[in-house]
Parts: structure tokens; C-alpha cells; sequence
């Protein structure tokens, strides 16, 4: 694969993204399970905790849920749209048009990330309106690393495309990440958890993303998606498919 991702005219960047944009907002069904659910969910659960618990108990449960957004509308839908364009042999189509490998992946990653920023924003100005969620009190260490941790998980999405053999498993075989993601953050819950396996699960991206929301610790954060950011693009150069494999 080429990694080169600014080679040619911006142009080029805004075509693709601008395609992975209009593939998105046109499946009806991916719409349903990478932006109706996760938001619903972070929305749903602040707003029910507020009414039968209290509006400290719905803020950490939605800086939780930031997770399951994370999860679902950067990771799965990313995954699921590429898988199902290289099984349409879309992606071999788009490597014809003179875009380079880097240009084609670069417009998916970054309109992806886009939209699961747009839902976070969304849902964050939802629970403060409807379940008296506070703003976070450093709005642009909020908006640095949520952009980040967008990026970082439609990257890694894109990558995690290797190990799905079909495009209709694509949703399955992400299941286990989302899964892990909610666990992780404790977005389901208080979960009896291994005194070793906590430390662990703390260098997950969507985990770094919701500590560094509590905490205001942007720099810990920052180390961990680094590190995420090097495997994502290891993994692709080295794994990734542009059409599905022969029978």
C-alpha cells in the first residue's frame, strides 16, 4: 500500500471524504445501529439516571457512554463501510481513479471520525439540556481529545477490516470491541473487574478518552492514542485488503 496521504490536490481528500460521507448518510440500517443506538444510549441512560438517581451519577454515566460512541459510530461504522465497499469491489474501482491508497482510507478515517464527533457534540449539548449534565469545564481539552479519539478509533477501524472475511460479519466481529469499550469505562455498569486486568484495559483509546474527560489529564491520554495511532497504520500497511478474498 502507498502511505502516502497528501499527495495530489486537496481535492482529492475532499472527494473521498465527501463520498464516505454520502455512502454513510444513504444506509438506512448502518444508520440505525452506528447513530441512532449509541446516541440514544448516551442520551437515554444520563436522562433516566437524572430523574431516578441524581445529575452527579448521569454526568459520569454519560462520561462513560463517550465509549460507546467511540465504539460504535467511529469504529463499527468505519469498519463495516469499508468491508462492505471492498466486498463491492469498490475500494479496487477507487484505486483506479487515480487516487492514491492513502487518499482513498484518509477521506473514509477522516469523515467517519467527523461524524462521531458531530454525535458527541450532539449528545453533550442533549444531556446538559435534558439531564442537567454540566459543559465540560475545559471545552477545548474536551473537543482535543474527543477529535482525537475519533480518529484514532476509525483508524484502528479500518485496520480491524483484516480480520473480517465478509462483509455481513462485519457488524459481529465488532461486537466484541464495543463490548470491551463499555466494560472498560464502566459504561454498563459496575463490573467486578481483576485487580490486573484494570490497569490494562486504562490503555485502550476509548478507556484513555473517558479518563482524560473526568480527569482533565489530556497528556496520559495523548501517549496512549499516539501509540494506537503507530499500530492502526502498522496494520494496515501490512494487512489491509482492497478486495475480498478468493474462494
Amino acid at each position: 500500500m502507498n502511505p502516502t496521504f497528501l499527495e495530489g490536490a486537496p481535492m482529492s481528500l475532499i472527494a473521498t471524504f465527501r463520498l464516505g460521507t454520502r455512502l454513510f448518510w444513504r444506509d438506512k440500517a448502518v444508520l440505525l445501529g452506528t447513530v441512532v443506538t449509541p446516541v440514544g444510549l448516551a442520551v437515554g441512560m444520563p436522562l433516566l439516571l437524572n430523574v431516578v438517581e441524581s445529575a452527579s451519577l448521569a454526568t459520569s454515566v454519560f462520561q462513560s457512554a463517550l465509549s460507546l460512541l467511540l465504539a460504535i459510530t467511529a469504529f463499527m461504522s468505519v469498519t463495516v463501510a469499508l468491508t462492505a465497499q471492498r466486498d463491492q469491489l469498490l475500494l479496487k474501482r477507487l484505486r483506479t481513479t487515480g487516487l492514491t491508497d492513502g487518499q482513498i482510507l484518509f477521506g473514509q478515517i477522516v469523515s467517519t471520525a467527523t461524524q462521531t464527533v458531530a454525535m458527541i457534540v450532539l449528545s453533550t449539548v442533549a444531556v446538559r439540556v435534558l439531564a442537567g449534565v454540566p459543559l465540560p469545564d475545559d471545552p477545548l481539552g474536551f473537543a482535543a481529545i474527543v477529535i482525537a479519539g475519533s480518529v484514532v478509533m476509525a483508524l484502528l477501524g479500518a485496520a480491524y477490516t483484516a480480520a473480517v472475511p465478509r462483509a455481513e460479519l462485519a457488524s459481529a466481529y465488532t461486537m466484541p470491541v464495543f463490548l470491551v469499550a463499555g466494560v472498560s469505562a464502566g459504561a454498563m455498569g459496575p463490573i467486578p473487574l481483576p485487580d490486573w486486568l484494570e490497569p490494562v484495559l486504562d490503555l485502550l483509546p476509548t478507556t484513555a478518552v473517558v479518563n482524560a474527560v473526568r480527569t482533565g489529564d489530556l497528556a496520559v491520554a495523548a501517549l496512549i492514542l499516539a501509540g494506537w495511532t503507530v499500530a492502526g497504520l502498522v496494520a494496515i500497511r501490512l494487512w489491509f485488503r482492497w478486495e475480498p478474498r478468493r474462494s
